[in-house]
């Protein structure tokens, strides 16, 4: 089932009542409609993400405590509108501890050939993304992607995020990708933080520590292992971006353009040669990270564009 996200950007009271989130907006001075066409409710169950972007919005702990029950990732927002914030549960899984203690004795070499794994397709994922956008197919990055090492040794991430980011925006030659920066940044940024939760998400749902990664080791970073099985995944965020600047949208954060990055989690991408949300395809990857772990199988499952 395909988790619902959502997004408040206006003041709004949130509440729980039967296993339902009341959604509560506050009547304008002139409002003239019945009061009930400002209550909504919403299946705690089918909620996946969801997004505060306003100072004046309300949760009570009773929601709060439902939605962390159900495994939905809370994100807060700053002053800029920006992602500040990932909630969590703290217990996702009927079988955690088994899982967090296969995590925790895998051994080097097996995290070494995961993140090669990773980052092999990555590079794939962000040729093809070249390959929409210039019409040709960039063999210098297939051949990188084909050149990895285990734990990538030679760093060919970097290698190939250099030409990566210097070809996929041909009508600003001047594009630096960074997370302070201005034009098409916002939006990635946006972008990928929405994917984060969702990985974030997945990784709590099955049990797993979303702090210990299997290349990040930030001390400072309490989502390592969720911006290591994300890579991969950041090409499609990456090629909806290029869709909307081929639109013509402005690079800021409106409502217009939150709502289409909002729509990440059901992005289409193709995982095991068949179709499927994008966030199923992260629940597969994260299923077959599991089986890594316990030493079933030695191969993790991405999607492929």
């Amino acid at each position: 089932m395909i988790k619902r996200t959502l997004y408040f950007g206006n003041p709004a009271y949130l509440s729980l009542k039967m296993k339902q989130m009341v959604v509560k907006i506050p009547q304008t001075d002139d409002g003239d409609l019945p009061e009930e066409d400002y209550i909504r409710t919403i299946p705690i169950e089918d909620l996946g993400v969801i997004i505060l972007d306003n100072r004046q919005i309300t949760m009570t702990q009773g929601l709060m405590e439902a939605l962390l029950e159900n495994n939905c990732a809370l994100i807060t927002c700053d002053a800029k509108r920006m992602p500040v914030g990932l909630m969590l549960p703290l217990a996702g899984n009927t079988i955690q501890n088994e899982r967090f203690r296969s995590q925790l004795d895998s051994s080097l070499p097996l995290r070494k050939q995961l993140w090669q794994q990773t980052i092999e397709a990555k590079i794939r994922n962000q040729a093809a993304v070249l390959k929409y956008v210039t019409g040709e197919i960039p063999k210098n990055m297939m051949k990188w992607s084909e050149c990895v090492k285990s734990g990538d040794t030679d760093n060919m991430e970097a290698r190939a995020a250099a030409y990566y980011w210097k070809t996929i925006f041909p009508d600003d030659p001047y594009f630096t990708r960074g997370r302070d920066e201005e034009g098409a940044n916002i939006l990635l940024n946006y972008g990928y933080a929405i994917l984060r939760a969702v990985v974030a998400r997945a990784l709590v749902g099955a049990g797993l520590l979303p702090t210990l990664g299997i290349h990040h080791h930030n001390r400072y970073n309490a989502y390592c292992l969720a911006d290591d099985i994300m890579e991969p995944y950041r090409p499609y965020v990456d090629k909806l971006v290029v869709d909307m600047l081929d639109e013509g949208v402005e690079c800021k954060l409106n409502s217009t353009n939150k709502v289409r990055l909002l729509n990440i989690p059901v992005i289409e991408v193709t995982i095991n040669e068949k179709r499927s949300p994008l966030m199923i395809a992260v629940s597969q990857t994260v299923s077959s990270l599991v089986k890594c772990f316990k030493g079933n199988i030695r191969k993790l499952i991405y999607p492929e564009m």
